[in-house]
């Protein structure tokens, strides 16, 4: 059974995503949503985050696309879309993320 995406921040659409990265972000996506654990290259785990967080990591022409996930028991919660310029998350984006946690968790759960 798929889990539900829940989108808090953040779209993927072409442009500015190219078209090819627009569908690979679709298709793993759709892996997540199925219940499929990735891993590096395509995601790496997110610990500054939170325990169950992770990011999807897109290469683009020009961009390096990053895709902040959460995995809950039912929904797969994207937290935030952003073009990766440094080799560490933004600390603005580990904060904002967090926050959307705390509000995912008091408007869902």
């Amino acid at each position: 059974m798929s889990k539900e995406l829940v989108w808090l921040h953040g779209e993927v659409k072409s442009p500015p995503f190219s078209e090819e990265a627009r569908i690979e972000a679709g298709y793993l996506i759709r892996q997540l949503q199925d219940g499929i654990l990735l891993s590096l290259p395509n995601s790496r785990p997110l610990p500054t985050v939170g325990s169950s967080c992770h990011e999807l990591r897109i290469v683009d022409k020009g961009h390096t696309w990053r895709i902040v996930y959460m995995i809950d028991f039912d929904a797969i919660v994207i937290l935030e879309v952003f073009s990766k310029k440094t080799e560490a998350t933004p600390k603005a984006v580990v904060v904002s993320c967090k926050s959307r946690i705390k509000r995912y968790y008091r408007t869902v759960k």
